[in-house]
This record gives structure tokens, C-alpha cells and sequence, in this order.
């Protein structure tokens, strides 16, 4: 046996053991991973103003408090009004249930010519065997919910420690990364980090601005069909529709129509189709706009990237993965090395054609190559030159 093979085989070893080893922590700190990736990106957000803060001679601490404060504030006071409009509709949805019950009742008998009555309705509800079980598994998963709202909570309160201390300490965080780099690589880091923060910044401006239109939109609807709780629910549409990725949309209609099919069932049709139609909207016209011109990017770079993000990273990646593309196009931006644009016409989308010459000319011509026309080939007059001998 060769003397290097053992120490080769051992090297191998140790080498497949810390990938094992390496694979096995990463799938545990998947989580805490994405944490401190959202932590980040929400301390790029509000460097802007914890920034204008502390140059006015506030400390950075305090500034960063203030501004987590404000936001812990509305998003309390939101959640507050939302919350008891929703315990009034729901106790207003239960005294009027059999109002409704009865009406359907009523439109069934006389369709179909039956003779319900909403006692014998109640009665086979309440003991049927399909709701003795629903209300056995919701019993059951009582707990599981617990367990999942005690896990958002905690995993709230680990995306807030961190993005306190990434906003916080940014000017210590950055210094510490310097210190480990030459100088011509310090400069980068530190213009890498400033359009982060400009991308994130006008992400969310962008996002606020849709959510501000969206809002204004779906307020006019709810006026006009004297929907109660106008206002809370257009800041509710605005707010989850544009903020929450993926599912956001749904949530945001949902609880407009359940309002409105308190008042009329039509309405909640009515809510249904300006939802639908809306969106599409946004989608299509004014997201890829406001988008693009915030962020600098292209629509459709834009929407593949939430779909890349959303593929990789479920909802946290469609959320980030629009600041974080327009970060790194800016970034890679500088390196590439550009030319000036000949001045061709086929460059604007517009074909040079000689002049008294039609497509069907060109193509034939195109397509037609030497020696396949045999007529042509015998009408040419020969080449003079000796024939070469047979």
C-alpha cells in the first residue's frame, strides 16, 4: 500500500464527516437563519430615519427605540380597531343568523317545493354526526393552535431583537466588517451597504404607495355600498394586500365581504369582483410600474424574482427577494463594462429593406443557393479555359 493512501483515506473521512456535520447544523439554523435575515432587512429600512435621528445629535439607541416605538404603536392601535370591529360584526352575524336561516329556508320550500322548517334544520344541524367530530378535532387542536401562536410570537420577538441591534449598532457592525478587509475592498462593503439601504428604502416606499392607493380604491367601494367600518377596512385592504406576500391578497378581501354579506349578500359579490378586478390591475399596471422606477429594476425582473423568492423561500422570500435583486443589480452594475449602441436600424426593431425589392424576393433569394437551379446553370454561358482532359 502506497505510504499517502491512509492519510488520503482519513482526509476523505474528515472531509465527508464536516460536510455531514456542516449539512446537520445548517437544516437546524434553517430557521434562525431566515430570522436574522428578515431582522436585516427590516434594519435597512428604518436606517433611514434612525440615521437623520442620530445626526441631530440623538444616540443611535435611543433613536432606534423611538422609531421600533412608533411602529410598535400603530401596528397596537391597528390591530385594537380592527379587533373590535370584527367581535361587533361577528356578535352582529350570530343575532341576525336565523333572519338569514329562515330566507333560505323560504327561497328552497319555494323552488323545490319542500316543507323545511328552520327548527328541524337546527335540530338535525346540532346532532349530526359530521359536527360532533369537527367539534372533537377543533378540541383537539386547540393546542396545536397555542403551539403555533406561541411560535410566531417568539419568532417576533427574535426578528425584533435582532433588527434593534443590527439598526442600533450599524456604524460598530460595519466598522467590525472593515476591520477584516483591505482598503479597496472596505469601500465596496460600504457602497454595497448604502444601496441596500436605498433599494429597501424605496421598496417599501413603492409598497407603502400601492398600499395608500389600494386603500383610497377599495374606501370608495365600501362608501358606495354603505359598508360599516369604511375606513378600517380600506387601511386593513391596503395594508395586509401589500405587506403580507402570497396569501395577503385573500385576507384582504375576505374580511370586506364578510362585512358586506352582513348587510346584503349581493354586496359581497359586489366586493368580490372589484377585488378580482383590482388586483389585476395592480398586478399587471401599476405594480410593475412603481416597482421598477423605485427599485430600478425591470417588471418582469421584478415578478421573476418573487417567484424565484417565493420557490426558495416561501413568503419570506417573495417578500424580500425585490430589494434584494435591485441591491445586487446596482451592486454588479458597476463592474460591467459598457459600449456605446451602433447606430443600426435593426437595433430600434426596424428592418433595412433595398429599395423596389419585396419580401417574397429576398426570401427566394435567401433561400436559394448555387447549383440547385439547373435551368439557370445551363442558360449561363461557360467559362472560357481548357476542358480538362477525360
Amino acid at each position: 500500500m502506497p505510504a499517502w493512501l491512509p492519510r488520503a483515506m482519513v482526509l476523505a473521512l474528515a472531509l465527508y464527516a464536516c460536510f455531514r456535520l456542516g449539512s446537520w447544523a445548517f437544516d437546524q439554523l434553517i430557521g434562525l437563519l431566515i430570522n436574522v435575515l428578515i431582522a436585516f432587512f427590516l434594519a435597512l429600512a428604518i436606517e433611514p430615519a434612525v440615521g437623520r435621528m442620530s445626526a441631530r445629535g440623538m444616540r443611535r439607541g435611543l433613536a432606534t427605540f423611538l422609531v421600533f416605538l412608533v411602529i410598535l404603536i400603530a401596528g397596537a392601535g391597528f390591530v385594537v380597531l380592527l379587533g373590535s370591529m370584527l367581535a361587533g360584526q361577528i356578535v352582529e352575524m350570530v343575532e341576525e343568523f336565523p333572519k338569514y336561516l329562515d330566507s333560505v329556508i323560504n327561497w328552497v320550500n319555494q323552488n323545490f317545493h319542500t316543507d323545511l322548517s328552520r327548527v328541524e334544520v337546527q335540530d338535525s344541524l346540532l346532532h349530526s354526526d359530521w359536527l360532533q367530530k369537527y367539534v372533537q378535532n377543533s378540541a383537539t387542536g386547540v393546542l396545536d393552535v397555542s403551539t403555533t401562536v406561541l411560535g410566531g410570537l417568539f419568532r417576533l420577538l427574535t426578528i425584533s431583537l435582532f433588527s434593534f441591534y443590527f439598526a442600533a449598532d450599524g456604524p460598530r457592525l460595519r466598522r467590525g466588517l472593515c476591520s477584516v478587509l483591505p482598503p479597496a475592498r472596505q469601500a465596496e462593503v460600504l457602497r454595497a451597504w448604502e444601496i441596500a439601504v436605498d433599494k429597501t428604502g424605496g421598496y417599501l416606499y413603492s409598497r407603502g404607495l400601492m398600499a395608500l392607493i389600494s386603500g383610497i380604491a377599495h374606501y370608495i367601494l365600501l362608501v358606495f355600498l354603505d359598508v360599516p367600518y369604511a375606513p378600517a377596512l380600506a387601511v386593513w385592504v391596503g395594508l395586509v394586500s401589500q405587506f403580507i406576500p402570497t396569501i395577503g391578497t385573500y385576507l384582504a378581501g375576505a374580511l370586506p365581504m364578510l362585512i358586506a354579506f352582513t348587510i346584503d349578500p349581493w354586496y359581497a359579490l359586489w366586493v368580490l369582483g372589484f377585488v378580482v378586478i383590482y388586483q389585476q390591475f395592480e398586478n399587471y399596471v401599476l405594480q410593475p410600474k412603481l416597482t421598477s422606477r423605485t427599485v430600478d429594476i425591470h417588471p418582469a425582473v421584478a415578478f421573476g424574482s418573487v417567484i424565484a423568492g417565493t420557490a426558495l423561500m416561501g413568503a419570506v422570500g417573495a417578500l424580500i427577494a425585490i430589494p434584494a435583486v435591485a441591491t445586487l443589480q446596482a451592486f454588479l452594475g458597476a463592474y460591467v463594462k459598457r459600449y456605446d449602441v451602433t447606430d443600426d436600424p435593426r437595433v430600434h426593431g426596424r428592418h433595412q429593406r433595398r429599395r423596389g425589392e419585396s419580401v417574397f424576393s429576398r426570401l427566394r433569394s435567401a433561400t436559394r443557393a448555387p447549383g440547385n437551379n439547373d435551368e439557370e446553370d445551363a442558360e449561363r454561358p461557360e467559362a472560357p479555359g481548357p476542358r480538362p482532359r477525360l
